[in-house]
């Protein structure tokens, strides 16, 4: 009993390593730069073991999105919980996805905009995938009135994740960016 437990541990802490060692490859050097040869490396196992906990890279991605998920939803709920009314939650929610987004590109691609294997929109829908989209459709409950809070929350995220996706991209001018964000979010507060 006491050797399975280590054992599993063992496992875990591998798997974190791994998770740990493709978001740092992701950030400083880009996802395609991402290889299980390099991960091998880095955690200084072999790409057998590696193979032994994720099918190849693109589990691997989807392992660092969901991480990103939690991540991201723990900030929106510290910024909807520091804001004083409704519509200031609506702004510190924006606002800090936007951060996130800027802050953490490569985990922003791996959640959002590169191909991974995880279902949204779905049932079999991650917990912490779950718990963002939850903290965005709480912050926007207020304001949505007689919309479908899904669908209201929907269309809420897809201008966020617009705003971004185009201003990361050098589409949109960066010096409007706040100014983007302010116009989505009175467009969306009635």
């Amino acid at each position: 009993m006491v050797i399975q437990a280590r054992r599993e541990r063992e496992r875990a802490e591998r798997e974190r390593a791994i998770v740990a060692a493709a978001r740092e490859l992701a950030e400083s050097e880009g996802w395609d730069a991402v290889t299980t040869r390099r991960l091998a490396a880095r955690i200084e196992y072999s790409q057998p073991v590696l193979y032994s906990h994720f099918k190849g890279k693109d589990a691997i991605m989807a392992a660092v999105a969901v991480e990103g998920f939690a991540e991201l939803a723990g900030d929106l709920a510290a910024a909807r919980a520091a804001a004083t009314d409704e519509r200031q939650a609506v702004v510190d929610v924006a606002t800090a996805y936007a951060d996130f987004a800027e802050r953490r590109p490569a985990l922003y691609d791996a959640m959002f905009t590169l191909a991974v294997d995880l279902p949204f929109a779905s049932q079999e829908v991650p917990v912490d995938l779950a718990r963002g989209f939850a903290e965005l459709a709480e912050t926007l409950r207020p304001v949505a009135a007689d919309d479908d809070l899904e669908t209201f929350t929907e269309t809420f995220w897809s201008g966020l994740h617009g705003l971004v996706t185009l201003m990361r991209s050098g589409r949109l001018r960066r010096t409007d960016h706040e100014r983007r964000l302010v116009l989505l979010v009175h467009r969306f507060c009635r």
